[in-house]
């Protein structure tokens, strides 16, 4: 589970116990009727444009860099992970994209934000696995130039950080097929224990992909997985996403075409792909 705190709802006074209790406690309950674990990402900013706050904070004429709303968000990843009882728990995500998109000062607010949320976190629970995500691309330099940066800088500002989510997008970061991407390319980054939390690669023939160029990622990913001895992987998203939906001047477009079967539920070629890595047995 990807998600922000509700931040109207919290500016407005109602409290985050309530607002975890109501917005995600059913779908929790049933991914645990299921035998599933449970990983969960809280997002500071706007995950769509991280240059910039979340979109409620905005309306509201609020910013993270408030001590108040620090203390919201402290309050809500506290509620997220006693009523939830995650089995990893980030507290940032895409942390590297941020630094480099954003302002210093932004910045400067989720590095305390997300640690002053860690401290109050191991408070009540000194069991729950912490980490941040950071986006490969950004680590290899395909968005800034320079060559391979690594995330020495996020595990220098996380230092919490117990593992890495990673969030990955080959195809928007200048990859063109899915056997250039090179081994190494999870494990190089960090050797603490690594989820990939977020990412894919399109199927889309607008965005120069097809359905079996996707499935050929699959694969490739797995290859990857097993290099990195990755401990999760999600697929993101499982269906596409109907684009009658989408709100003008949104980029989702790009990320349309994750899904393993279409938007009426029919299956690409990644579904046979994607079927055969998870028929594996988990150890």
């Amino acid at each position: 589970m990807h998600f922000e705190p509700p931040w109207d709802s919290l500016l407005a006074g109602f409290p985050a116990d309530s607002a975890v209790l109501l917005q995600h406690r059913p779908l929790v309950d049933y991914y645990r009727a299921k035998g599933l674990a449970l990983v969960i990402t809280l997002d500071a900013t706007n995950g769509l444009d991280r240059s910039a706050e979340a979109p409620a904070l905005v309306a509201a004429g609020r910013s993270i860099t408030e001590p108040e709303v620090q203390q919201l968000y402290r309050a809500y990843a506290v509620a997220v992970d006693t009523l939830l009882d995650p089995d990893y728990l980030g507290l940032a995500a895409e942390t590297n994209l941020i630094r480099a998109a954003a302002s210093p000062s932004l910045y400067a607010a989720l590095v305390q934000v997300a640690n002053d949320a860690a401290d109050d976190v191991r408070a009540a629970d000194t069991s729950v696995p912490l980490y941040v995500s950071v986006q490969v691309e950004t680590a290899w330099g395909a968005f800034g130039g320079g060559g391979y940066q690594g995330i020495a800088t996020d595990l220098t500002d996380f230092p919490f950080a117990q593992a890495i989510g990673l969030s990955s997008y080959p195809y928007l970061g200048g990859f063109a097929e899915p056997e250039e991407l090179p081994l190494d390319y999870y494990s190089r980054l960090t050797a603490l224990p690594k989820l990939v939390v977020e990412g894919g690669w399109t199927s889309a023939t607008a965005l120069a992909s097809t359905p079996a160029e996707q499935a050929r990622y699959l694969r490739r990913h797995a290859v990857l997985l097993d290099q990195a001895q990755a401990v999760a992987v999600f697929q993101l998203t499982f269906t596409d996403l109907d684009s009658t939906f989408f709100p003008p001047g949104t980029i989702l477009p790009l990320f349309a075409h994750l899904g393993v079967v279409d938007v009426e539920l029919q299956p690409k070629p990644g579904l046979a792909a994607w079927d055969s890595a998870f028929a594996r047995p988990r150890l």
